[in-house]
C-alpha cells in the first residue's frame, strides 16, 4: 500500500490526478467518530485520499493511521480492516474499472 501527500487539491483536482492513474470510479465517504469496519476486500484496487480525520488501517498485520492530506492505496484483494479516528474521518475513494464484465 503506497501513501503520498494530496495536501491542499480540491476533489475535482484528486480525481482528475487518481483518473490519470487508471481510476474510473469516485465518491466521497464520511464515517463518524471511532466507526469500524470488519476486515473485507475489494475485487479492484482502491485509492482512499484522506480530506478530514483520519483512518486507522490494518492489512498483512501492519497498521497505519492515514491523516487528512494522505493518500494510502490497498491492492485488489488484499484483506484489511479499518477504523476511524475519534473526530471521525471524511475521504475521497477512487476504484479501478474491474476488468471482469
Amino acid at each position: 500500500m503506497a501513501r503520498a501527500s494530496m495536501a491542499m487539491m480540491n476533489v475535482k483536482e484528486l480525481e482528475k490526478k487518481l483518473r490519470a492513474e487508471g481510476f474510473a470510479r469516485f465518491f466521497t465517504w464520511q464515517d463518524g467518530p471511532n466507526a469500524s469496519y470488519p476486515e473485507h476486500t475489494h475485487p479492484v484496487r482502491t485509492a482512499h485520499v484522506i480530506l478530514d480525520g483520519q483512518m486507522i488501517l490494518t492489512s498483512e498485520g501492519r497498521t497505519r493511521t492515514v491523516k487528512a492530506g494522505e493518500r494510502l492505496d490497498v491492492p485488489a484483494n488484499t484483506a484489511h480492516s479499518a477504523r476511524m479516528g475519534p473526530e471521525g474521518c471524511r475521504y475521497l475513494v477512487g476504484e479501478e474499472e474491474s476488468s471482469v464484465r
